[in-house]
């Protein structure tokens, strides 16, 4: 194992032992071996940047390289963006390490060195994120590299693999070219997905987001502040925007939206489809810190005569978020609430039991236009994990989740 702070400003000499310059960065070249070391740029005494090919490095070690070149064959660096340079674009930088669901930062990086063919290969082993290489930084040019080794041997390290590493990149243009995958980052749970949103800038959360599926996007934007998802979603393309939103709870679509500028938000909602747009302008019409601001308008409603085998058909027919159901609805021929049944005792009941026997007595329900705090507190007083909002003729119009209210609780402390 060889690492980069004890390559970094590395002697290298030419086919007849004469002095090329010092080591300034490597290379990969993640178009043919991602691990594999492509290149290697040399600083000369005139502070010209030089680039060596692997195939010229004959040896390597703490002390010097040696290559099979001539001084005056060495050619020129010209810079590509389609590498990726270790000291450049990998030192220092952040990544995700997925295993701890936290971004981090790269202090060093591991390589092992193998013989082939007439010349050595360097290839990267795993990025370095712990306190040895902290310590190699720090101490680096200060004490000889076999003493910085046997100091640094006794302290915690911690390395993430070069096949686990997801560089950050704020160009999207550049993370592509960088070839970076997020599909082990997407499989995440959104809540950790979140903490690591938090933890970077406008600019990464900004790449992070855009790297995701809208599905991903969507549960990870429910789990931060309103104000944040705002934000992202306001510097992202508005076609992905919408897509993301589409994929929202319509209450949590219709609260992100209120916090967007008018006009971005009758542009996210002329992009999304139209029925999804529907269920959120509904939303959106009702005054903030209302019952109608708090609900979601996606349920299950039956007619008051149906039975279980009726309401299990129902459920099999729902087309929202079948996560956040609690309980089926039950409406007369007027459409006016009649009550309420939980799932569970569906569940458990015979196919044949009319939904009315099963119904919560008494039904707890709240108008629209009530305040949240009327709401937080009908939770509070009986033990609630959702409470149906009707308007003034007692239609039904959507119900507030317990979620929503724990929410609300948290956000105002």
């Amino acid at each position: 194992m060889i690492y980069f702070t004890e390559l970094q400003n590395l002697p290298l000499y030419g086919a007849k032992g004469e002095y090329l310059g010092e080591l300034e960065d490597l290379c990969v070249d993640p178009g043919q071996k991602v691990a594999r070391v492509a290149s290697y740029l040399v600083r000369t005494p005139r502070k010209e940047l030089q680039c060596i090919a692997y195939t010229q490095i004959q040896s390597l070690s703490v002390r010097a390289g040696q290559t099979n070149v001539l001084r005056g064959d060495v050619r020129c660096y010209t810079p590509d963006e389609a590498l990726i340079r270790i000291k450049k674009d990998v030192l220092d930088q952040q990544i995700i390490d997925v295993n701890n669901r936290k971004v981090v930062r790269v202090n060093d990086v591991d390589f092992d060195i193998e013989p082939k063919d007439g010349h050595s290969e360097l290839r990267i082993v795993a990025v370095n994120v712990g306190l040895a290489a902290a310590a190699r930084r720090l101490l680096k040019g200060t004490m000889p590299k076999h003493n910085i080794r046997q100091i640094t041997d006794v302290l915690p390290t911690r390395a993430i693999l070069w096949e686990f590493v997801n560089l950050i990149a704020s160009d999207p243009a550049r993370r592509v070219k960088l070839r970076i995958s997020y599909d082990r980052l997407a499989e995440l749970h959104p809540a950790d997905i979140a903490d690591i949103l938090e933890e970077l800038s406008h600019s990464e959360q900004q790449a992070l987001i855009e790297s995701l599926d809208e599905e991903t996007a969507a549960h990870a934007l429910s789990e931060i502040p309103t104000k944040m998802q705002a934000d992202l979603l306001e510097s992202i393309p508005p076609e992905k925007a919408a897509d993301i939103v589409e994929e929202m709870p319509p209450d949590e679509a219709a609260d992100v939206l209120n916090q967007l500028p008018p006009e971005t938000s009758a542009e996210l909602l002329a992009d999304m489809e139209k029925e999804d747009a529907k269920e959120v302008r509904e939303l959106l019409g009702f005054e903030e810190n209302t019952a109608g601001s708090l609900m979601t308008n996606e349920y299950v409603v039956v007619h008051e005569s149906a039975n279980v085998e009726g309401a299990i058909a129902a459920l099999r027919n729902f087309e929202g978020d079948v996560e956040s159901l609690q309980q089926i609805f039950m409406i007369d021929n007027e459409a006016a609430l009649k009550g309420a049944v939980p799932i569970g005792r569906i569940v458990l009941a015979a196919a044949s039991t009319p939904l009315m026997d099963l119904s919560v007595d008494p039904l707890i329900l709240v108008k629209a236009h009530e305040s949240a705090k009327a709401v937080v507190d009908l939770f509070h007083k009986y033990n609630l994990i959702s409470l149906p909002v009707v308007d003034e003729d007692r239609h039904l119009l959507g119900y507030v989740t317990a979620d929503d209210v724990l929410e609300l609780v948290i956000n105002r402390k």
